[in-house]
Parts: structure tokens; C-alpha cells; sequence
């Protein structure tokens, strides 16, 4: 089979096919067609260290991507990345638009890129159907990266779309409903259109190209939205993705949904299984192949998630089964870093409100059937003592079998990697204060 893999930057789940109010037809069209995974989480609720995890099988601690790429985190094994793997196994890998893990795309097995004008998907779907209208070589991976619906590409109140009304908005799970927010909903749902037109575009491409009937194709997104306590937070809402499978086959065909709970670092097992590949050694997930073939219900009885750098040092570790979360902060500090969440009207909102004043707790169990926005912390009431203390084992077990640096106490930064201080208001405070020096 040839591999599509398109991605998107912080779209969590709020789209079409997750019964949200947000146009996505595309999106809701390859859903219908394919097998789409409602219990799926990353496993990093920040950028690069989600895509790392996913690229290379591997936990984001274990893959040394334990911050942002661009402010001077790295891997600690490019060789690892899934296009080196399936170059090795005779794949002829593109990549067009977002890689968010290497400078050099080459260093991670790319053996093309192509060029765009910019990273939104109005110019990088356009670069990726003409790729496949070209008649590639096969096998080839296709590696096809939108920004959207990333903060920093949200389109600004006078270029909504005339159906993306604010005042008909309802903002995220766990936001007020005010202006501000309802505003934010607006402009998040435009990016969202933009982004899926450009999965539209690559997919009637595929399909005019004659190679859908030999192509699977994999859809999903780093993290959760970029909302206050949802990105860049051991949340739920941080934590969820969307993830559709669709390819040759009744398992990868058929509208499909499936509860199965999954992480991200799955994806390049299955992916092996699929594709009848030897699986490398290095592989941490496990892969879904028995759950699409109905072999099995589930292959997970927990994930986990963590974040150790975003902007700032925010150390968590987190572990979920189907109905409990544990949550571990590490370090000394207990307010949530300002930095780690992207300057906009709901953090602006949240702000003037006090949120980051405060205080999170160092140790967090919630109970995800009875309290599913995570509000109330079940961690010391004797009632939950055994649930708690059999998620904290596991927990810390998962930890000591990952060689989590954590152990050892604060993870210091790289070299050459910046972050910003705890007390930042924004992410931009880091490079203003770069500026002035």
C-alpha cells in the first residue's frame, strides 16, 4: 500500500465528524468511508514532542524531543522517524507542508520536499495533489502537514467566513460562553474550513489519480485546541485527537467506528502490521491491527501522556483507562505557566480572571464518567484511595520502564534550547526580551 499520512496543528476533535458544529465535509466524507477511532489521545499535548512520539513509535522522553523543535529540542535518533524506516523498506517519501520535528527534512528520511509558499492548506494541498496527478512511484509515503488550525494562523474577526457568525458560536467544552470566546469559536471554525478544503483537495486528487484503491490513508492532529487547560494540559480536551483510518480492504473501509482506547505512538506498529513490515525493536506502542480486523475490543488498558517543556517548564506526567486519570506535576511550582498557553481572547479572558494564580494540584484523580470536565479532584478522599493508588503505581512504573528523566529530578534544558521564565504572560515575552538585550 502507498501512505498518506495529513495532519493538522492543534485541531483536537472539534470537527464535523465528532459531532461537532464545525463544516467539515471532507473530513465527515472520509469518516464515512473509513474506520474513525473515538478514544484516541496523543501521546504529548505539545507540538513536536506529540509528533515525535507518533514518528517514531516511541514516548516523546524516550525520542529526546522533550520540548518545541523550533526553540532547540531534538531527536535523539533521526534515523528512527517513520520516513526513514519506510525508505529503508523501499518507499519513496515526500514530504509538503508541517514537519515540526527536523530543520532538515532530509535528516528524518525524506527524500524529496515540496516546495509551497507557505504551510496553510491552500498551498500545500495544491503541491500534494499535483504530486499524486503525476503519477509517483510506488510505493510512496506522502507526508502532507497543514497548519491550520494553529493559533498563530487563525484568521482575524473581518475574515471569518460569513456561516462562522460569532454570536452563533458555542465555545469549547469547558469555556464560558461570552463574546470573547464565542469570537475565538468563530475564528477556529474558519481555520478549520481552510484546512479541511485542503484534505478535500488531496483526496479528490487521490481518487482522480486512479491510486486510492492502494492507498491508505491516515488523518489526524498533534494535540488538542489551543483553549486555555486544553492544549499543552494532561486534560482530556488537551490529550484527545481526531484519528481516521481509510484504505484497501473491509477492516480499513466501511464508515466504521470504533472506542478502542489508543495512543498516538500505535499508529507506527499498525502501521508495520498493515503494511507487512518487520516492526523495528525500538517500537513502544502496541498495534490496533486486531481491533480492525475484530479480532479484539481493545489493545490498551491505559495511555499515557506528558509534558516537560512547551514554552515554559510545566513537568506532568499523566496515565487514563477508560473511566480514571491520574495526574503528577512535578517541580516546585504549582500556577499554571501563562506561556504555555497561546496569547488569544480566551486566555485574555482567563487572565483578568485569575486562572493563573491558581494553585494546581501536584497529585490529580478525576473521575472521567462522573466528572468528564476534570474539576473535581477525587486524589484524597479515602473513598478513592485504592483506584489512586493503583494509578500512581502504574503511573511511576511507566516511568522507571521508560528511563523517564523526570526520575532524576528537573530536566534541565539543551543546549542552545530556550524557554520561557515561569512568570511569562506570553510565549512572544522570551524573543521580546531577546530583542532588548
Amino acid at each position: 500500500m502507498n501512505v498518506i499520512y495529513m495532519h493538522s496543528h492543534d485541531t483536537g476533535r472539534r470537527i464535523g465528524p465528532y459531532g461537532y458544529a464545525v463544516h467539515t465535509p471532507h473530513l465527515s466524507r472520509l469518516a464515512d468511508e473509513g474506520v474513525l477511532f473515538r478514544q484516541a489521545y496523543c501521546a504529548a499535548p505539545t507540538c513536536s514532542p506529540s509528533r515525535a512520539a507518533l514518528l517514531t513509535g516511541q514516548w516523546a522522553h524516550c525520542t529526546g524531543m522533550l520540548g518545541l523543535h523550533h526553540r532547540g529540542f531534538r531527536l535523539h535518533d533521526p534515523e528512527r522517524h517513520l520516513a526513514h524506516f519506510l525508505g529503508n523498506n523501499g518507499y519513496d517519501t515526500t514530504l509538503v507542508g508541517v514537519n515540526h520535528v527536523a530543520t532538515e527534512p532530509e535528516e528524518i528520511g525524506y527524500g524529496r520536499v515540496l516546495p509551497t509558499k507557505g504551510a496553510e492548506a491552500e498551498y500545500v494541498a495544491p503541491a500534494a495533489a499535483a504530486f499524486l496527478n503525476a503519477g509517483p512511484r510506488e510505493p510512496f509515503f506522502l507526508d502532507c502537514g497543514f497548519v491550520e488550525t494553529h493559533r498563530g494562523r487563525f484568521p482575524a474577526a473581518d475574515e471569518l467566513d460569513p456561516a462562522d457568525r460569532p454570536e452563533r458560536q458555542r465555545p469549547p467544552f469547558g469555556m464560558p460562553d461570552t463574546p470573547p470566546t464565542r469570537l475565538d469559536s468563530a475564528r477556529f471554525a474558519t481555520a478549520a474550513r481552510r484546512m479541511d478544503r485542503g484534505v478535500g483537495t488531496v483526496l479528490e486528487a487521490l481518487e482522480a489519480s486512479g491510486l486510492a484503491d492502494n492507498t491508505l490513508v491516515i488523518c489526524t492532529t498533534d494535540h488538542g485546541i489551543s483553549f486555555p487547560r486544553q492544549k499543552c494540559c494532561c486534560s482530556d480536551a488537551g490529550m484527545e485527537v481526531m484519528l481516521m483510518l481509510r484504505g484497501p480492504g473491509e477492516t480499513l473501509r466501511g464508515g466504521r467506528t470504533l472506542d478502542t482506547l489508543t495512543s498516538q505512538i500505535d499508529l507506527f506498529p499498525t502501521l508495520c502490521d498493515l503494511l507487512n513490515l518487520e516492526p523495528p525493536t525500538w517500537l513502544q506502542g502496541r498495534s490496533l491491527k486486531p481491533v480492525l480486523d475484530g479480532r479484539a475490543e481493545q489493545v490498551n488498558d491505559a495511555v499515557f501522556a506528558e509534558v516537560t517543556y512547551h514554552a515554559g517548564y510545566e513537568p506532568q506526567r499523566a496515565v487514563r483507562t477508560d473511566r480514571w486519570k491520574l495526574v503528577r506535576r512535578f517541580g516546585s511550582r504549582r500556577r499554571p505557566l501563562p506561556s504555555n498557553v497561546d496569547d488569544g481572547p480566551s486566555k485574555d479572558l482567563w487572565l483578568k480572571a485569575g486562572y493563573f494564580e491558581r494553585e494546581a494540584p501536584g497529585l490529580a484523580l478525576y473521575d472521567l464518567w462522573l466528572d468528564p470536565s476534570e474539576r473535581e479532584n477525587l486524589a484524597e478522599q479515602p473513598a478513592h484511595a485504592t483506584v489512586r493508588e493503583q494509578l500512581d503505581q502504574r503511573l511511576s512504573q511507566w516511568m522507571r520502564d521508560t528511563d523517564d528523566p523526570l526520575l532524576a529530578g528537573d530536566v534541565p534544558l539543551p543546549a542552545g534550547a530556550i524557554a520561557n521564565a515561569p512568570d511569562d504572560l506570553s510565549p512572544k515575552d522570551i524573543f521580546r526580551k531577546q530583542g532588548s538585550a
